[in-house]
């Protein structure tokens, strides 16, 4: 009997789990078990991993292996397992020694020839393994650049399982072989942001796009095609802030999960940005898959911006599904398996028509809609959803007078002051804009004038603002007063605010 080990991590989710990986070979009848709640393509590792030994010009050991992954209630998923797989049986043979792969955490997917394959969540898996206390790892050549960004991490690439034995100290050949190539990205962020000053006219719309980058607001914009919305909604992005070290860190880590995170730019450090299209599925907004279920567009967008361009097209429950990260700032994935959290604090854009054709515009003479297709179609953006929208505006076809406002730089300076005017305010608090603070804690700071919040009682009392709508409008009075530079906002800024919310309508 033998038995050898090593380390690997778990994702589940965003929280990464050390996993002993055990080896235990028998003087019995040669067979490979592996054992320890694996997936599907986990459970293959076990023709990978002797393919693997065999192409690097090993022996596989002709006994009984028994691989344990433990904790062994804790499902675990992925080819990210191989490489640990492989090290702890030839551990257990003796081809190295036990005592120096046992602390060493090993990532990676062994291809059939022995060559090292980059695998998704290598860098909160690096950060998961420098937490526990295990900052030696072993990646794959083409992930050591996306494992180097974990501060403390002890990072060594290889390109084959014969290099990663013989730096264990193996005496086997190792063969000049090209990298893996790196797997693809699928959708990686944009770098290039688009400047406000293309946006000609549309003052409210841009003054609506000014406050939600200052307060952290979710936007609503109303109007015909071709009058602006999709424009505005891209370049939402540049008037927001860098991300801090820590938040870069983490929007990182989703990308990474994801797949969409290419590590020779470095960490992200801008806010994201995510336009899925009106025929996504929920599984691809929300986030889904078998087992264990990967990071959808809204996880994607943490802590920059998801917009819904022709947001009532949207099923129904992709749209309703979203209150959950709206209120909470995080989605939780429930499968047979266990639970996923993501994180998801977005900030969300939606633009849609006034009608199926998109032309009620004035008196509408040029909408060929009937009054229930209008309100069946605008029906699709529930009051509960709605509800948790701060900003709503309506836009008009632009004028040939109509002049270009500021441009992102400008308006961006205004948008830092009031975000540095909010992290005094919240300085040792858990919130970093007004649109995370509680209404209550709110107006307590207002005083004990009521006057302040008369139009706001009025409009509850009446039925057309709810309590969080109330709250709602009182966060985005505190915007507009950071933006303005008052330490606090007057009866004014709330009346402005209410506007706001009410698209014209009035309270």
């Amino acid at each position: 009997m033998a038995l050898g080990g090593t380390l690997c991590v778990a994702l589940v989710g965003m929280v990464g789990h050390v996993v002993e990986v055990e080896a235990h070979l028998a003087a019995a009848l040669p067979a490979f078990t592996l054992v320890g709640l694996p997936d599907t393509s986990l459970a293959e590792s076990r023709d990978r991993v002797r393919a693997a030994v065999a192409s690097t010009g090993l022996t596989w050991p002709n006994r009984r292996v028994t691989v344990n992954l433990s904790p062994a209630t804790l499902p675990k998923s992925g080819s990210g397992f191989d490489l640990a797989i492989a090290v702890a049986a030839l551990a257990g043979a003796g081809v190295v020694d036990p005592e120096r792969v046992r602390g060493v955490v090993h990532l990676g997917e062994l291809g059939l020839d022995g060559r090292l394959r980059p695998v998704r969540g290598v860098l909160p898996a690096v950060v998961a393994a420098v937490a526990a206390g295990r900052p030696r790892v072993v990646v794959p050549e083409a992930s050591v650049a996306e494992a180097a960004l974990v501060p403390g991490a002890q990072v060594r690439g290889a390109r084959t399982l014969a290099h990663v034995l013989a730096a264990h100290g193996a005496a086997v050949e190792v063969p000049e072989v090209a990298p893996a190539a790196a797997e693809p990205v699928v959708a990686a962020p944009g770098v290039v942001v688009p400047d406000l000053v293309d946006v000609v006219g549309q003052d409210e719309a841009r003054l609506c796009l000014e406050v939600a980058a200052a307060g952290g607001h979710h936007l609503l914009m109303v109007g015909p095609p071709g009058t602006g919305k999709t424009m505005l909604a891209a370049r939402l992005p540049g008037l927001l802030p860098d991300l801090t070290e820590d938040e870069a860190v983490e929007v990182t880590a989703i990308h990474s999960v994801a797949g969409t995170f290419d590590a020779g730019d470095g960490l992200l450090r801008r806010p994201p940005y995510e336009d899925p299209h009106h025929t996504a599925t929920p599984a691809s907004v929300i986030g889904g898959g078998s087992g264990i279920p990967r990071p959808g567009a809204a996880s994607r967008a943490h802590l920059g911006v998801l917009f819904l361009d022709e947001a009532p097209e949207f099923t129904t429950a992709v749209l309703q599904t979203l209150r959950q990260p709206l209120e909470h700032g995080e989605l939780v994935l429930h499968r047979a398996q266990g639970a996923a959290r993501y994180p998801a604090r977005f900030q969300l854009v939606l633009a849609a028509n006034p009608c199926p054709c998109g032309m009620a515009v004035g008196k509408g003479l040029a909408c060929t809609c009937r009054p229930e297709q209008r309100r069946r179609y605008l029906a699709k953006l529930s009051g509960p959803l709605l509800d948790r929208v701060d900003l709503q505006v309506e836009l008009q076809p632009s004028r040939a007078t109509d002049a270009t406002g500021e441009p992102t730089r400008v308006v961006a300076r205004r948008v830092a002051e009031a975000r540095a005017a909010q992290a005094e305010r919240f300085a040792g608090l858990p919130w970093r804009t007004c649109a995370q603070a509680p209404g209550s804690w709110l107006r307590e700071r207002l005083g004990p004038d009521r006057s302040l919040v008369a139009d706001l009682d009025r409009a509850v009392d009446r039925g057309t603002l709810s309590r969080r709508g109330a709250d709602r409008v009182l966060r985005v009075a505190w915007t507009v007063a950071d933006l303005a530079g008052r330490a606090a906002p007057d009866r004014s800024d709330v009346g402005r605010a209410l506007a706001l919310r009410t698209r014209g309508r009035g309270a």
